[in-house]
């Protein structure tokens, strides 16, 4: 009997250990991507894993513990050593992996599991941020004097990005790097138009969450959100241009979870209307009307946008298209999603590596932009200046005592060199 117990206890520890081995954890690899106010690292795992994460000081660093789990091969255990990480080092402790991330300075990490998504499996996701950040200086564009009048602003948002990359072309294309090449042209592009200012939401190789990108609109004050993507479908024959504005099913729910909000929603609104002193009902009337207003700009926008890219090539869709995509819903700034074309179509994805015919697009999206803004002009900015046509026998002077004001105001409103002027110029002119 003793032998037979013996047997089994033997046989049960031989099986827990092969469960045990079962279960371990690999790390397969690890990646890093660096954006403006954080540094994210991205261990790549064959399924998830329980973790213990911890801060230590002198030096800055932040230790990983993996419960029963080690290195699954010789590759990917090393990190670039950019934004706030200096190295990466592991050790094996008891049943666990030690990994160790070396920080330039004192770093505040917050960390996740993410499922298996697309071509990635479990990831554990360590993004470290500053604990005590300095002051963050402001990047502004250097433009011409514009006599007092803002610009408008565009905010570009260039889809996906670093851990995401978005739709992958038969050959390898990545959206993530079409958007953000697309984007960077259209920023200078943009800038080069008199009265008008890009400004990008993701000017690198880095995600940012769907709501933080509507954030930073905001915080840039723009009048207007851009958000630049490429399109992809099971049948490589698709193909086209699609823009698209916010649904009014996408505005109900959005309302709702505004008028759900607790804090205070004064600068949050168009004119600066808060909503905190009104009842549930008038509260609702007002965000309607700020939505309502917002659609029937974006609705315009992306019209005027949809007809200069059928000047490009082909669209899939001869009408703006609606749907409730979470980067279209900001209350108070006219968005619009452009998906530039179908990444999955083998002679769009070429096009869409194109530098020549990304150059195309982005003239034709400027332009829809830039009529947009000459038919609808914000307040105080240039495109709400009075125009004159030049016909024949006008001259500078005689137009300054015309519109009272006088030549030299004229010459550097619109940046001429000399007083001569073309039969059919436009010209802005100064209000009084």
């Amino acid at each position: 009997m003793k032998k037979l117990f013996k047997f089994l206890f033997f046989v049960l520890l031989i099986s827990a250990s092969f469960q045990a081995l079962s279960e371990r954890v690999e790390v397969t690899g690890a990646r890093l991507w660096v954006a403006p106010d954080n540094t994210r690292v991205v261990f790549d795992l064959t399924q998830p894993v329980d973790y213990h994460l911890f801060t230590l000081r002198n030096p800055d660093r932040v230790v990983i513990d993996l419960k029963n789990s080690g290195w699954g091969d010789k590759t990917g255990r090393q990190l670039e050593t950019r934004g706030y990480v200096r190295g990466l080092r592991s050790a094996n402790k008891e049943q666990a992996l030690r990994l160790v991330l070396d920080a330039d300075r004192e770093v505040k990490p917050k960390s996740f599991l993410l499922r298996p998504s697309g071509q990635y499996g479990h990831r554990l996701v360590v993004d470290l941020y500053e604990k005590s950040p300095g002051p963050v200086k402001a990047t502004k564009t250097v433009k011409p004097d514009n006599q007092g009048y803002r610009d408008v602003v565009v905010a570009i948002d260039a889809g996906h990005g670093g851990e995401d990359p978005g739709a992958v072309g038969r050959k390898g294309t990545q959206e993530k790097h079409i958007t953000l090449q697309v984007a960077r042209k259209l920023e200078a592009e943009i800038n080069r138009q008199p009265g008008m200012r890009a400004v990008m939401v993701r000017d690198g190789d880095y995600y940012l969450k769907l709501r933080e990108r509507i954030k930073k609109a905001r915080e840039f004050r723009a009048d207007m959100f851009v958000s630049l993507h490429a399109d992809a479908f099971r049948s490589p024959n698709v193909r086209g241009s699609s823009v698209y504005i916010l649904s009014e099913r996408g505005a109900s729910s959005e309302a709702a979870k505004w008028l759900a909000k607790n804090e205070n929603m004064s600068d949050e609104l168009m004119g600066g209307v808060t909503l905190d002193d009104k009842d549930d009902v008038l509260a609702s009337v007002l965000l309607d009307l700020s939505q309502a207003a917002t659609i029937e700009a974006s609705a315009d926008i992306a019209q005027s946008t949809l007809k200069e890219l059928k000047t490009v090539g082909r669209v899939h869709k001869r009408h703006v298209e609606r749907a409730g995509f979470a980067v279209l819903k900001s209350p108070d700034i006219p968005s619009i999603l452009i998906e530039l074309a179908f990444i999955s179509n083998p002679t769009e994805e070429q096009n869409l590596k194109s530098r020549s015919h990304q150059q195309k697009m982005v003239k034709a999206i400027a332009r829809g932009l830039k009529r947009y803004f000459e038919r609808r002009p914000p307040d105080n900015t240039l495109f709400a200046v009075k125009t004159h046509t030049i016909k024949r026998g006008d001259t500078l002077s005689a137009l300054a005592q015309k519109y009272r004001t006088t030549s030299r105001r004229l010459m550097a409103l619109n940046d001429l060199e000399s007083d001569s002027l073309k039969v059919g110029q436009v010209i802005r002119i100064p209000p009084l």
